[in-house]
């Protein structure tokens, strides 16, 4: 449990190099250097189930080698202990060294026995978890024993420390799936200075000398130091989101107690000493540092490091209205925060892999970022993860046999479709089809498989069943919960399509008929004719504004209610939570009520967005209250909303081949400017209002994009064919 080992090997190059490649995995993770530079990010591999496939990176590393004598370490960190969100497998490391000369002779370094191994090293093993669902291990760090001649030639012949030679593992004998890495390794995207804060009267402590820290902000990553040295002083870096009573770091991770939320590090002595943390994620605003004698510098001795996968950031939206704007930035700090070698539900409490919260989050990733990648990591993990009958683990990879993390949701197993949609949708690949449509139907066929005989709907089920999250107000009362209904049908009617898209003919006619049956079920058994909305659940007289509102997005309400039906949602006060205020608002926006999606996206007041900005909040929260998480990605979605329909970027055709600019441009807004990622390349729209009462539009329209204008303004519409590159009009 919490192990490390430190690997070396010399090796010589015997002429001139046409090519080096580097391919290395370890389990779970490796820092890997080459004559003492490290090689790669961080973070590296990121976790697979290793039985299904284990990730391995690839380096061209031509540059880093020398003619003659070369040395390549290796430091290795395996968690074990059965934690929530990596499988524990066995520790290992695997490494294979390419040398191509230019004489046509190839040269293979690979690990075997020959390698060394250091017997006692600076990480201390066995160290304690941080959280309570055992995500990461303190570093605790012992530079006294550090050697940093280890990580070059000749070492060996200046060194006392003792090694031992390497042993064969699972992972040298073929037994882990070898895949390469499909998605960026972590990387650090900016190093910030902090601000040292006063503590108050009373909580100064002589033995420890507190000094703590503020970020500004909630970020992920880690601390990095360069202090004078003091032979055998620890110091210790304690995280969190919040500060005490007096000014002291909290014991917590999120709003969970935790005494481990902390690395330290006791130092050699040296005039010098340098030393980042940096084999997890960790994610806070404050930083407390005890131990060390001297007043530390923030900016100059310490920093941090803000790090995460590395995915190509392109978005941007920019408006009139200065709270927008810092509402999107947020939401954009957040979904960063929560890429951690896949998309996370929160960086620091959990940093889990929910098929539910990737699908919110595909949202922002997919207009935002170069993300397809880390999106189908989602659904590759949960594919690998997969139960005999169909259904899901709760997060994926997991150690999901631990009866600690043996749980399931239902509903977020259906999210599984709408996800693979999306995906599709942004790239236009139908190979993701193929690859995934064997999940898919396994897992609608599981859902289509215990159907209540009776009423035809598919009854409450084993796990815990979530309608709307943080906090719901939707009442589950009864055999029967709407929006699982619903759920249900969307993800058929998707399978269907996705038969219908790779040649499953036979599962298409099956899929339809079903979906057709299941849609008349749900009319009968759950809707109230003289309302002209749903009820929540089969035993439930109430009649929440998000049950009616994803029922109206899912096309189930009658054709002849819709307008009454939109008319009652539209009216209601605001009541749903993070999950179901997606349906709702592109429900709103779609059906001409963009007025009242515009008055909740943008209020300043509670519930809502607006309300954490208001509150000095630059992340977005688990929920609307100011409690739990304050980096929770599936809350960026307003993001996305603000690009698709304020500045009215959409989508009309899988892989964005063709494209509608149909903006809404609010009574409150002078301008709006949106740049999304498209696979075809960035799409820029801009909108402005113009003195005489017209809009004035920039567009920049990809090559490979049909595009149209269709923009609504005073008594006008116009609809207008965009040419591709940049253009500018005025409309009067």
């Amino acid at each position: 449990m919490n192990d490390f080992a430190y690997f070396r090997k010399e090796f010589k190059v015997r002429g001139e190099l046409a090519s080096v490649q580097l391919y290395v995995s370890g389990h779970h993770y490796f820092h890997v250097y080459l004559n003492g530079a490290k090689i790669g990010g961080y973070g590296t591999p990121a976790p697979t189930n290793p039985y299904k496939r284990k990730f391995y990176m690839e380096y061209d590393v031509g540059d880093q080698l020398n003619q003659g004598m070369n040395c390549i370490t290796a430091d290795v960190h395996y968690l074990g202990g059965g934690g929530q969100n990596t499988v524990d497998g066995l520790p290992g490391f695997r490494l294979e060294l390419h040398l191509t000369y230019l004489n046509g002779k190839k040269q293979v370094v690979k690990t075997n026995s020959s390698w060394d191994t250091l017997i006692d090293m600076p990480h201390i093993t066995g160290t304690p978890y941080q959280q309570n669902r055992r995500i990461s291990a303190i570093e605790d760090y012992d530079a006294r024993k550090w050697d940093v001649a280890w990580r070059y030639i000749g070492w060996e012949s200046t060194s006392t420390a003792k090694t031992s030679k390497a042993k064969l593992t699972k992972i040298a004998r073929e037994d882990w799936p070898m895949v390469r890495q499909s998605i960026p390794e972590g990387a650090i995207e900016e190093e910030l200075s902090l601000t040292k804060l006063n503590l108050t009267s009373g909580s100064d402590d002589e033995e420890v000398m507190p000094q703590v820290f503020d970020v500004g902000r909630i970020v992920s990553g880690w601390p990095r130091f360069k202090l004078k040295g003091f032979e055998g002083a620890i110091v210790r870096f304690r995280y969190s989101e919040d500060l005490d009573e007096q000014g002291r770091v909290k014991h917590n991770v999120s709003n969970e107690d935790s005494e481990h939320y902390y690395d330290q590090y006791t130092m050699r002595g040296d005039s010098l000493e340098e030393w980042q943390p940096d084999f997890s994620y960790k994610a806070f605003r404050y930083v407390e540092v005890t131990g060390y004698p001297l007043p530390i510098e923030p900016g100059i001795s310490l920093t941090v490091c803000v790090a995460y996968t590395a995915i190509e950031y392109v978005g941007n939206f920019r408006c009139s209205d200065e709270h927008l704007n810092k509402m999107y930035e947020a939401c954009m700090r957040t979904q960063k925060n929560n890429t951690l070698g896949q998309i996370v539900d929160c960086p620091h409490r959990e940093q889990a892999q929910y098929i539910a919260d990737t699908d919110l989050q595909a949202e922002a990733l997919l207009y935002n970022f170069n993300s397809q990648s880390v999106i189908e990591k989602t659904l590759s993990d949960f594919a690998d993860a997969q139960l005999e009958d169909g259904t899901f683990p709760f997060v994926a990879p997991s150690n999901s046999d631990n009866p600690d993390f043996k749980l399931q949701i239902p509903e977020w197993d259906l999210h599984y479709a709408t996800l693979l949609w999306k995906l599709y949708e942004a790239s236009g690949e139908l190979s993701l089809l193929r690859a995934y449509f064997g999940t898919l139907h396994r897992m609608v066929d599981y859902f289509l498989g215990i159907l209540d005989s009776e009423t035809g709907l598919v009854p409450l089920d084993k796990g815990w069943h979530i309608s709307d999250w943080p906090y719901p107000s939707v009442e589950h009362k009864g055999e029967f919960l709407t929006v699982q209904q619903i759920k249900l049908l969307q993800a058929i009617r998707i399978t269907s399509a996705v038969a219908t898209l790779i040649g499953e003919e036979k599962k298409l006619r099956s899929y339809l008929q079903q979906a057709e049956q299941l849609s008349c079920n749900i009319i009968k058994h759950l809707y109230n004719h003289e309302t002209k909305c749903f009820r929540d659940s089969s035993d439930s007289a109430q009649n929440h504004q998000g049950v009616t509102a994803i029922a109206l997005y899912a096309g189930v309400v009658p054709d002849e209610d819709r307008e009454q039906a939109i008319a009652y949602v539209a009216s209601k006060e605001w009541e749903c939570r993070t999950v179901l205020s997606l349906p709702l608002l592109r429900m709103l926006f779609e059906n001409k009520r963009e007025a009242e999606a515009f008055a909740i996206l943008s209020s300043r007041e509670y519930p809502g967005w607006g309300y954490m900005i208001a509150q000095g909040a630059k992340t977005m929260w688990e929920g609307w209250e100011d409690v739990e998480s304050h980096s929770h990605a599936w809350n960026g979605y307003p993001a996305r909303l603000f690009q698709e329909y304020i500045v009215g970027i959409r989508s009309e055709a899988p892989g964005f081949t063709k494209a509608v600019i149909r903006p809404f441009i609010p009574d409150e807004l002078s301008f709006a400017e949106a740049l999304v990622w498209t696979i075809q390349g960035s799409l820029f729209v801009r909108w402005e209002k113009t003195v005489g009462g017209g809009i004035r539009v920039n567009v920049k329209i990809p090559l490979d994009v049909q595009a149209r204008l269709e923009i609504r303004f005073g008594k006008q519409e116009v609809i207008k064919e965009l040419g591709h590159g940049d253009q500018e009009f005025t409309l009067i």
